[in-house]
């Protein structure tokens, strides 16, 4: 009787590394609805973590309110209880402009060939990929981990056509983000109900403490930061 020799060890694939989520924005401030999307990201798409990247000077909208060493300080405090969450202070720190795919160049630099990377978005922020620096780059790069809710789910005849394009070919279940360090889209739902962080400065402005709405919208230590150093006045 014939029998299927087992395959040689570097016949073997190895099994990659769980997915590591990249999460990035002005973050001015941070906020409630930039911690679920974290959380449900992490849940649905299996991210072994998150890296936070607040950004130093974007290109494609207007100035932040406050200084980027606030937006990191708060970033900070707002993830302090998320052992499996870090921050990456780099664009921070850079005095050039922010543009993902040389961050994802210097992620992928550090974290390997193999080591799969999520870049997590919303909806809004996907449907405006083809606007961005060298935007087709992110594929060879990263997954990309996109956020949609109950009533705006992502369908292609709602896209650009360069998008439309990418998506039907690389649209794939969360299980595709274990088979190969970059290329796929996937989705993660978003239960209905979100806040804007413009939304969030002009109820900081229009408030004074105590207002138990704000204690809602903010984590707690990044209210009382803001409160501490009188940020978003008018």
């Amino acid at each position: 009787m014939s029998s299927t020799a087992p395959p040689k060890p570097s016949q073997v694939s190895k099994p990659l590394p769980a997915p590591l989520g990249i999460l990035g924005g002005t973050f001015d401030p941070i906020h409630v609805a930039h911690l679920r999307l974290a959380e449900e990201a992490t849940r649905q798409l299996g991210l072994a973590g998150i890296v936070w990247i607040p950004a130093g000077n974007p290109w494609h909208r207007s100035a932040p309110m406050v200084s980027g060493q606030h937006r990191l300080a708060m970033v900070r405090l707002a993830i302090a209880d998320h052992p499996d969450h870090m921050v990456d202070d780099a664009e921070v720190h850079s005095p050039a402009p922010s543009y993902t795919v040389p961050t994802l160049e210097r992620l992928r630099r550090q974290h390997g060939a193999d080591r799969p990377l999520v870049l997590l978005m919303g909806a809004d922020a996907f449907l405006g990929l083809t606007t961005w620096h060298r935007w087709r780059d992110l594929f060879r790069l990263a997954h990309l981990g996109v956020a949609s809710r109950p009533t705006f789910d992502l369908v292609p005849e709602r896209m650009p056509l360069e998008l439309a394009d990418e998506f039907r070919r690389r649209a794939a279940p969360s299980g595709a983000l274990v088979a190969a360090a970059a290329g796929a889209i996937t989705r993660f739902r978003l239960e209905a109900g979100t806040v804007s962080a413009t939304e969030v400065r002009h109820r900081l402005r229009q408030s004074t403490p105590p207002d138990a709405p704000l204690a809602e919208l903010l984590p707690p230590a990044v209210l009382d930061y803001i409160r501490q150093h009188r940020l978003y006045l008018p």
